[in-house]
């Protein structure tokens, strides 16, 4: 049987996304390939324990949830995750994926929601985006840029107008927590009448961050 590294499986809050506030079961994939300068699970870069993806699904299931989150890491590292995927939607659940945008979003599922992210300039790690990704999103998708400074904003507004994003998928802008001012970043997407949704990681207000939160 096919099988996972996992860091941790657990029920919360959904942070972020457009199912913010909603109960969600995450499943957190062990390893990344990435080394972004906020990044707030490092302890996913190593360790865990290798689960069939049998019963994954039945720890998911046990919880009965609406809403499932398949995170890292970065999921898409492991070559099983495509199938952990479509063992999930076949729950009947909404079922997302969140992708650091590295790696190759292709044949996957088309029951899952794919959240990919666009590494900004501050994040360390703007060489590894896969622009050939954004060819592959479609309305149900998610693009999110993590915003650290106004340069990072910047870029992220070229990025939207030279692939045409708002019209492929939906667009979320994020501050990173504790170094931009998350009002500054709610006043420059209103002064320049953005079409994205802003969003503030729900869990750090509610948890601090805690893991398993």
């Amino acid at each position: 049987m096919a099988q996972c590294r996992i860091t941790e499986i657990f029920y919360s809050l959904q942070g972020e996304t457009r199912t913010v506030g909603l109960p969600t079961v995450f499943v957190r994939l062990t390893g990344c390939p990435l080394r972004c300068g906020y990044c707030d699970t490092a302890y996913a870069f190593h360790g865990g324990k290798k689960m069939e993806i049998s019963d994954i699904v039945t720890e998911v299931k046990g919880f009965s949830p609406r809403y499932v989150t398949v995170t890292g890491g970065e999921p898409l590292a492991q070559n099983t995750c495509r199938e952990l995927l479509s063992a999930l939607c076949d729950l009947d659940v909404e079922v997302s994926l969140e992708t650091s945008g590295a790696m190759d979003i292709s044949n996957i599922d088309p029951r899952v929601v794919r959240v990919m992210d666009l590494k900004t300039p501050a994040s360390g790690e703007v060489s590894k985006n896969r622009y050939s990704n954004i060819d592959l999103l479609n309305l149900q998708d998610q693009v999110k840029f993590v915003i650290c400074n106004r340069e990072d904003y910047d870029w992220a507004c070229q990025q939207i107008s030279h692939f045409e994003l708002t019209h492929r998928c939906e667009v979320l802008f994020s501050p990173v927590h504790g170094d931009l001012n998350p009002t500054d970043l709610a006043e420059w997407i209103v002064a320049d009448n953005l079409p994205v949704r802003m969003q503030i990681q729900l869990h750090k207000y509610l948890w601090n961050d805690a893991q398993g939160k």
